[in-house]
């Protein structure tokens, strides 16, 4: 292998994400300066650097598993939908506007010449750079305009690991069908392949990585079994499109539920809850019966007033009888302010000017307005201490109640100030702050006050603790599976 490693899939969901993840951790345990590097990002699971700074979730699990702060540099371009046809552009960590996809492409030297500055700025401080592509490498209609795959693999002069997932089918057809796409000086840029999500015994797989590599001359450095044994963020919703609304919820364990949003952000607030044995989380996109769940979470969203519209659609009447009945409501950031009695929108940050009703089971109103918020956010919760982050358009003007919570520093600067809205009856909550379970502490603060006992569950180290173990696990996974003598 050359210094560096693109890794680039055979469509969007295929493992790109936590290959590099994984090669990011093995270098770094070999002694090497590496750090990721993605060009081009889409998602609305977005994080925040210890500058302020927004880029996407997976180069900072990337940066996570270099045991190395995250910075924009690894993530120049995040492009983050707001609809079907535009994106808000945030470039180098700031907001740059909202774009169509045509006009977006229309401006891709000006992204291109932000990226190729982003990759020479890191590279000049690292062994190597692990880059990773985005969706198919092999889109023939898009590669004139693709700044993330090859033109960021050549620019970097990168070898090319080629990653596709058996479990969705059709690896053969994925491996071989990609390699006919490409044009020849592209084709000789990947030095072989990844098959990723196998289940059952590898031995019966054989005879495929022979066929593979007999087909195409390129070696399978790997194969990759389906793990259940650790768990790394993931930065598509993908993971969370089943929604458990048919099945009966497990009468012996309290029962949350979070509402999955069409424009759902930041679902990985919730990783920490899912982690607790002893609670029951689900997600769900339609009523059913909400006196089975303890609580019920409206999480983040990337157009709050669509999404607000939707939401009333479908739970405004089931909401307010939960909460009648005794039930808990938790909003954060996006679902905080559609529990107020208003969206304002004068600018049109999300769309068309105007205004959305809400929920009207807070008293707060929100007003959508720039700059944009980013901050990595420390609080305490009377008596209790966390940390998480703010990524929010708007400010929300509280109008009764209580504030939730008092941040003690933004951006590692001390500060005296407070967040988020608790009801008289303390039945419904808002927070801007994700990653607000992150510390088991609060959490279980919070589950008490849902009527949630937590004394007998088991102890439980901050997230980020956890995902220091399972950057160690993906490790040992894929150097068991992989043939890295060949690979680096």
């Amino acid at each position: 292998m050359k210094r560096h490693i693109a890794v680039l899939g055979t469509g969007s969901d295929v493992g790109k994400s936590i290959v590099a993840a994984a090669i990011c951790r093995s270098l770094a345990d070999r002694g090497e300066r590496v750090a990721p590097f993605k060009s081009q990002n889409m998602s609305n699971n977005s994080g925040i650097t210890p500058e302020g700074l927004e880029m996407g979730r997976a180069q900072i699990v990337q940066a996570e598993a270099c045991r190395i702060p995250p910075h924009v540099d690894m993530n120049p371009i995040l492009l983050k939908p707001t609809g079907d046809k535009q994106s808000q552009v945030v470039l180098n960590g700031l907001v740059h506007g909202d774009h169509t996809a045509m006009d977006y492409h229309k401006n891709k030297d000006f992204y291109y010449d932000h990226a190729i500055a982003a990759f020479d700025r890191l590279s000049g401080g690292n062994d190597r750079i692990v880059l990773e592509g985005a969706g198919s490498c092999a889109e023939v209609n898009l590669m004139p305009n693709d700044i993330v795959n090859f033109a960021m693999a050549e620019y970097a002069d990168a070898d090319v690991i080629l990653t596709a997932d058996i479990h969705r089918g059709g690896v053969f057809a994925q491996l071989v069908g990609t390699l006919a796409c490409l044009p020849d000086h592209f084709r000789e840029r990947v030095k072989g392949f990844i098959v990723n999500r196998f289940r059952g015994d590898i031995a019966l797989f054989k005879e495929g990585v022979n066929w593979i590599e007999q087909q195409t001359g390129k070696p399978v450095f790997g194969v990759l079994p389906w793990y259940t044994h650790f768990k790394i963020d993931s930065e598509d919703s993908v993971e969370i499109e089943e929604c458990g609304n048919n099945g009966p919820v497990d009468a012996d364990k309290p029962s949350i539920a979070v509402i999955r949003l069409p424009h759902i952000a930041n679902f990985t607030d919730f990783h920490a809850l899912s982690q607790i044995q002893e609670v029951n989380l689900r997600f769900i996109d339609r009523p059913a019966d909400l006196s089975a769940y303890n609580a019920v979470i409206i999480p983040g969203s990337k157009n709050t007033r669509a999404d607000l519209e939707w939401i009333k659609g479908r739970f405004q009447n089931a909401l307010n009888a939960f909460v009648d009945n005794g039930g808990h409501i938790l909003g954060i950031c996006g679902g905080y302010q559609m529990l107020g009695t208003v969206v304002d929108d004068p600018s049109g940050l999300e769309g068309r000017p105007g205004q959305t009703t809400g929920l009207g089971l807070l008293p707060v109103e929100t007003e959508l307005k720039a700059p944009k918020t980013t901050t990595i956010s420390d609080f305490e919760w009377k008596g209790v201490s966390g940390s998480g982050y703010e990524i929010h358009m708007g400010v929300t003007r509280v109008l009764g109640g209580s504030r939730l919570i008092d941040v003690i520093a933004r951006n590692r600067s001390a500060c005296k100030g407070t967040d988020g809205c608790l009801r008289d009856d303390h039945r419904v909550a808002g927070t801007y702050v994700h990653g607000f379970f992150d510390y088991p502490a609060v959490a279980d603060k919070w589950l008490s006050m849902v009527g949630i006992e937590t004394a007998g569950f088991q102890p439980r180290a901050p997230l980020a603790e956890r995902k220091e173990k399972d950057y160690t696990l993906l490790r040992e996974h894929f150097e068991a599976h992989v043939d890295i003598s060949a690979l680096y």
